[in-house]
């Protein structure tokens, strides 16, 4: 018996809310691709549709939007509960106990919507409420008539975010909103087959995108940006990159073999606010000059900017710490956890994979003794 390590290959579910083609560089959100998504979608409208398989009319765009706003506020449990965590605690541990703790007997089995929005609303607060007051800031209460995103940061830094950080770090939170059958999506489903309840199947998640096979941050990628900025010439950071056979952080990606469907739609977003922004303008011309450059030195292997890449540059132009790219995603993914959790409900079946024992036979050996 032949086992597929990491389940590689193995059909595990049956889905209807995403799919990933990484051999034709397609995502697509319920059957649209990611770029139509992008065209027409807010973060809310593509968290709704998501959820719901359908895209929202005005007055379920404002239910929604109130719901969000209405769970953003933390209780005073769950804050004491943060404030007695060791300051040494990372985020996505501090995330994961958060939303533990959310798990009372209102969340048990069956799953709904209502809670998906209320764990996708509270997220974001549980970053920020923890990052101001590990600083020694004052935590900022969340403004009512605020965007999903435009609140998270708020939230963070106690200002108003200009408009082109704000629609770019949405654009990169409707992207990362869902990808497939990936590790903590598994995860979800895996303890939401035992008819455990959204926060557990959530705990889980969280746990699973911590590890930084999965969830890690693009550090590289800002370093390389970094690089470039002290140097001020792109082309001659990245050619001696090559030259010494240096990997281009950013480029390439482990699913997708030809381009990244979400880069693409990124940087059309990011092209709509060129000039507005020095880093997202240097990541836009980085990219130009590297594809160019991995021609010349790597014909044929067709490597391409992968989401991470511009997700860095976003980071790095509203001065978002490392620390805080991971969670940041965690709060976009906790909508397509929650889609998947919801339909395993719907069509349940307990996950229990075989095993293939490869450890000695003690029967053979008595006998041969």
């Amino acid at each position: 018996m032949n086992a597929a390590k990491g389940l590689k290959g193995v059909v595990a579910v049956e889905t209807s809310i995403s799919s990933v083609d990484g051999k034709n560089g397609i995502l697509l959100y319920r059957g649209i691709e990611i770029s139509e998504v992008m065209k027409i979608a807010s973060f809310e409208k593509a968290a709704y549709f998501l959820w719901y398989g359908k895209w929202p009319d005005d007055h379920e765009l404002r239910k929604l939007k109130n719901e969000l706003s209405k769970h953003r506020v933390l209780s005073p449990e769950m804050k004491k509960i943060i404030d007695g965590l060791p300051e040494n605690m990372d985020m996505m541990s501090v995330i994961r106990t958060a939303v533990s703790s959310e798990g009372t007997v209102d969340y048990n089995w069956k799953p709904t919507t209502g809670q998906a929005v209320r764990l996708t609303a509270q997220v974001p607060s549980i970053i920020a409420y923890r990052k101001r007051t590990l600083e020694g800031n004052a935590p900022v209460s969340p403004i009512p008539d605020l965007s999903h995103v435009e609140n998270y940061l708020y939230m963070l830094y106690g200002s108003l975010p200009i408009k082109a950080h704000a629609d770019a770090l949405e654009a990169y939170m409707i992207l990362t909103l869902e990808h497939g059958m990936n590790a903590s999506t598994f995860a979800a489903r895996v303890t939401a087959s035992t008819e455990s309840d959204l926060v557990s199947a959530a705990t889980s998640a969280i746990g699973t995108m911590k590890g930084p096979l999965h969830g890690g941050a693009p550090s590289g990628v800002i370093d390389l940006l970094n690089e470039i900025s002290e140097v001020n010439d792109i082309e001659k950071v990245l050619r001696h990159k090559l030259t010494r056979g240096e990997k281009l952080m950013g480029f390439g990606h482990r699913v997708y073999k030809t381009h990244d469907p979400r880069a693409i739609a990124l940087k059309e977003r990011l092209l709509q606010t060129a000039g507005e922004d020095p880093w997202l303008d240097l990541a836009l011309e980085t990219e130009r000059m590297a594809v160019q450059l991995l021609n010349e030195f790597k014909p044929g292997r067709s490597l391409y900017t992968n989401v991470e890449f511009y997700a860095a540059a976003i980071m790095k132009a509203i001065q978002m710490e490392p620390a805080l790219f991971t969670p940041t995603f965690t709060a976009s993914r906790m909508v397509g956890w929650s889609a998947h959790v919801l339909e395993q409900a719907e069509d349940n079946t307990i996950f229990r994979p075989e095993s293939v024992y490869v450890g000695p036979d003690r029967r053979v050996e008595e006998k041969m003794n």
